[in-house]
């Protein structure tokens, strides 16, 4: 059942809202357990629009990372400071600028109000809070360690955005190379060899021998016009990026599925220098939660179930699942870590080290400042990697170009002024 109420918090304010409850006793005794005290309670019936169901759609509102680091950065200020959940979600709401953010803080307080984990009520919204971001507050939960958690995660957060837009300020310039080279090639293909070909013919007639990679070009040049081009109407042309659409439609939706997601994080895991930031990343995600849930007291079998949910690849989570079917036969975690094909040997050898001192969350919080550095470090190189091989890429394709049509024509002439 849904209920409207209305009830005087502990600083004699009073706070209304509408939440599901089995009861009205349960709603009750919810509310006294944040601390406020009943004054109306009503049935709210149907109408209304329940928890976690923010607007919806192909084109709904994003929320920015910007937003998203503030809200938990204030959001883990209040908690630390004593604020109840409730109440803390409802002043950020209030604050928030962006209206679709605010509507989704409001229903996670309705949540909270109703009884929900904050964990769980965050899992509800995928769209603003990730996988990662929501594994993180659940094991902040699970060990009593929320406001470290979320100080944690704002800074992760940021990181984040921060590589993000490394990564793609990296790719726009070999993104606008290779796209001008994709049109120029097939300008010059369409447009431009025929035309030299039809010069290469009259100069040395039908029968010059002409090389055998001009040859190769004016081939793919008449293959291109005589099968490709002629043959595929306007028609045609938009059912093929129709078809285009649908696939890659349908292909995101695969890979939102646990299959689908698996079978991606192990392409990803294939792509050369992509797969450096993410086993980087994974690792210093790994080092920081699990030490934080080492220090908060929790069991290593329990704090590997919730960290594999914070690593944001399942090929290294389900690497864990199975270090942790180890340990749960009583293996040391370092020796469990030693069969992933992931974790560099610096990882359990220093956990060893951290098992024989007792201090696992001092050595795992060395050893994701390092991965941090290290994914600095490679994210910084990525633009200057990419600007020369680009470079070497497109010199080859002009290159080749030129030597097709400038190599035969100038033979050709030699030719013809000796005859």
């Amino acid at each position: 059942m849904r209920y409207t109420y209305k009830a005087q918090g502990s600083g004699g304010k009073t706070i209304s809202g509408t939440s599901e409850a089995s009861s009205k006793e349960a709603l009750i005794s919810a509310l006294a357990k944040q601390g406020a005290r009943p004054l109306v309670i009503t049935e709210a019936g149907d109408s209304g629009k329940k928890p976690g169901t923010a607007k919806k759609g192909f084109f709904k509102p994003k929320v920015k990372s910007h937003d998203l680091v503030i809200f938990t950065r204030q959001l883990s200020t209040m908690v630390s400071a004593g604020v109840p959940l409730p109440r803390a979600l409802n002043t950020l709401a209030e604050q928030s600028e962006n209206k679709y953010f605010k509507e989704v803080i409001g229903d996670i307080g309705k949540e909270i109000e109703s009884g929900q984990p904050l964990g769980e009520a965050f899992e509800k919204h995928p769209d603003v809070f990730s996988e990662v971001y929501t594994s993180m507050v659940k094991a902040g939960e699970a060990g009593g360690i929320l406001d470290d958690i979320l100080k944690r995660l704002a800074v992760q957060t940021e990181k984040d955005a921060t590589i993000r837009k490394k990564v793609k300020g990296a790719m726009t310039y070999p993104t606008v190379i290779m796209s001008v080279t994709f049109f120029a090639f097939f300008g010059l293909m369409i447009f431009v060899i025929p035309k030299i070909g039809k010069i290469l013919t009259d100069l040395g007639g039908p029968d010059a021998k002409l090389p055998i990679y001009t040859r190769a070009l004016l081939g793919m040049t008449n293959f291109m016009l005589g099968h490709i081009i002629p043959s595929v109407p306007i028609p045609n042309i938009v059912f093929i990026f129709g078809l285009l659409f649908a696939g890659g439609f349908y292909l995101l939706k695969y890979i939102r599925t646990p299959v689908g997601k698996y079978a991606f994080h192990q392409v990803l895991l294939r792509v050369p220098v992509l797969k450096t930031i993410i086993i980087k990343v994974a690792i210093s995600r790994f080092a920081r939660t699990f030490a934080s849930l080492a220090s908060a007291g929790v069991g290593v079998l329990d704090a590997l179930e919730v960290t594999g949910g914070a690593i944001g690849n399942k090929v290294i989570q389900a690497e864990l699942v199975e270090a942790a079917k180890e340990v749960r036969n009583g293996k040391a975690l370092s020796v469990a870590l030693e069969k992933s094909q992931h974790f560099p040997p610096i990882v359990f050898q220093m956990l060893a080290v951290g098992e024989e001192t007792g201090q696992i969350d001092t050595i795992l919080i060395k050893v994701a400042d390092f991965y941090d550095e290290e994914v600095d470090t490679v994210i910084d190189s990525l633009s200057s990697i990419l600007e020369p091989v680009m470079i070497i890429v497109l010199g080859s394709i002009v290159g080749l170009i030129a030597a097709s049509v400038m190599g035969p024509i100038a033979s050709l002439s030699q030719n013809i002024g000796n005859n």
